[in-house]
């Protein structure tokens, strides 16, 4: 599908880390549409050796960039849950990807996986079905376009959350930490 030109083309490359399976996902973007170009996963299960699966993850990003040339990256941030050594490792993951796009010197956003959804489907809690199935409507995929593990949703999920904050009209707010730091900033405006 050919998308109507409104400004650069751009190509992003979602990431969705995991240490057995991770998502990965590429969008082309042209002014304010974004179309779909590959989407799947580096399946890891078969090896058992934690540091080589690290090793894999670098060579298979580094391909998926030599391949997509992506200008930017958007990946999703680890969970924060209960279980801290499933941190541990999903974060080495995600550090493995990240080192792979800073050596291609491609630039990086991470988002909250609540940030995504939300996003997407407009609800924080959303289920990974649900995500897929946004994203289905959004980039008019038919069924046998979608793929088995959601964990490639999950990363065209993250690429598709940077096109739509990309989207977004820069604005000047400013932001403050509390009533004391406005205050602080705007002398001239308190009394």
């Amino acid at each position: 599908m050919k998308t109507e030109s409104s400004g650069p083309e751009k190509i992003l490359l979602g990431i969705d880390p995991g240490t057995n399976v991770m998502g990965y996902g590429v969008l082309r973007v042209c002014g304010n549409k974004a179309e779909l170009v590959v989407m799947g996963v580096i399946d890891m299960r078969k090896e058992s050796d934690v540091y080589l699966r690290l090793g894999r993850i670098f060579e298979r990003v580094t391909g998926i960039i030599d391949e997509y040339l992506p200008d930017e990256v958007a990946i999703e941030a680890p969970f924060f849950g209960k279980n801290v050594q499933s941190m541990l490792k999903l974060g080495r993951a995600q550090g493995v990807a990240i080192a792979a796009a800073i050596n291609h010197d491609v630039p990086i956003q991470e988002y909250a996986p609540l940030k995504i959804k939300m996003a997407i489907t407009g609800n924080g809690s959303a289920s990974k079905g649900q995500v897929a199935g946004m994203l289905q409507k959004l980039l008019h995929l038919r069924d046998d376009q979608m793929p088995h593990f959601m964990d490639a949703t999950d990363a065209v999920a993250a690429a598709y959350c940077h096109f739509l904050q990309m989207s977004r009209p820069a604005t000047d707010t400013k932001h403050y930490g509390s009533w004391k730091d406005f205050a602080r900033k705007n002398a001239d405006r308190v009394r």
